[in-house]
């Protein structure tokens, strides 16, 4: 028992610096993956959220839902197809998007994390025009209702923030029309992460962060992440998610981290030790 209390006291005080040094500073969690999926780990990000809310950091979560999407598309026969890795969306689709995002995503979110104390609103992008939208293309290819982001509107966030609240934000997006666009989740956290300009952005994913010869690569700068890409160490699928950490880094956030939640606490463990459990990709070296 005294050797558990000390330990337990230990890890307090190591976090001290960290709380410090954290408070007051905005960061963007982009949520997905097992972690929003396995009952254990849904409860355990809600608690971790809270308790950074609580510390006095301003928490923004955005989260994804294809795995629900393509699943209620089945359930109506609907088929799902893909185009380049983004999910072709008309507007039937589109329709099933916000009812799955919006009508049942972030009110389970948001639900859990109240229970926990942690005064969560959820919103997506059409309030308030909180994300604006083009209709996306690339190499000449339709995926439809697929929107890229022109605009994020901080005010209404720096609102909410202000007055305690934590924003849990379904990737939909509104057009100049009034047309509604489906964001890539990674994609629309990046770009509120940008806007502003905050301390971190947090992947909490199902990949561990950047594997190097079967090694977690723990910190990474971009000079470093170009080198491994031009040799081959950094390949296939996590190229575009380094470069795009990097675009984000490069548009005003301190530091863009890659993290497994399929870990318990990772996002505590990532933000409050030394060591962390993921990848930081930061500016330069420390």
């Amino acid at each position: 028992m005294v050797g558990q209390t000390i330990t337990k006291e230990e890890v307090l005080i190591a976090a001290l610096p960290y709380i410090t040094k954290y408070e007051t500073k905005t960061f963007v969690i982009k949520y997905g993956g097992a972690a929003q999926v396995d009952e254990t780990l849904r409860e355990t990000f809600a608690k971790d959220v809270t308790l950074l809310k609580k510390i006095g950091i301003n928490i923004i979560v955005v989260h994804g839902g294809g795995k629900e999407i393509t699943e209620t598309l089945s359930t109506m026969n609907i088929q799902t197809r893909f185009v380049d890795g983004q999910r072709y969306t008309d507007e039937r689709t589109m329709e099933i998007v916000q009812m799955v995002l919006s009508g049942k995503i972030t009110p389970e979110i948001v639900t859990r994390i109240n229970r926990n104390g942690g005064n969560a609103v959820g919103l997506c992008g059409a309030d308030a025009e909180l994300i604006t939208a083009s209709r996306y293309s690339e190499n000449g290819k339709d995926i439809g209702l697929v929107g890229e982001v022109t605009g994020i509107n901080t005010s209404i966030l720096d609102l909410l923030l202000s007055k305690g609240y934590m924003p849990v934000i379904a990737p939909t997006a509104v057009g100049s029309n009034g047309e509604f666009y489906n964001i890539n989740a990674d994609f629309a956290a990046a770009e509120i992460a940008a806007a502003l300009r905050a301390e971190k952005l947090v992947y909490l994913s199902d990949v561990p962060g950047v594997i190097v010869d079967e090694k977690l690569v723990s910190s990474l700068t971009e000079v470093k992440a170009r080198e491994m890409i031009a040799v081959g160490q950094i390949s296939g699928g996590m190229i575009p998610k380094v470069n795009s950490a990097f675009r984000t880094i490069n548009a005003g956030v301190n530091k863009v981290h890659l993290i497994d939640g399929r870990i318990k606490h990772s996002l505590l463990l990532e933000i409050f030790t030394d060591e962390g459990v993921g990848t930081e990709m930061l500016r330069s070296a420390s």
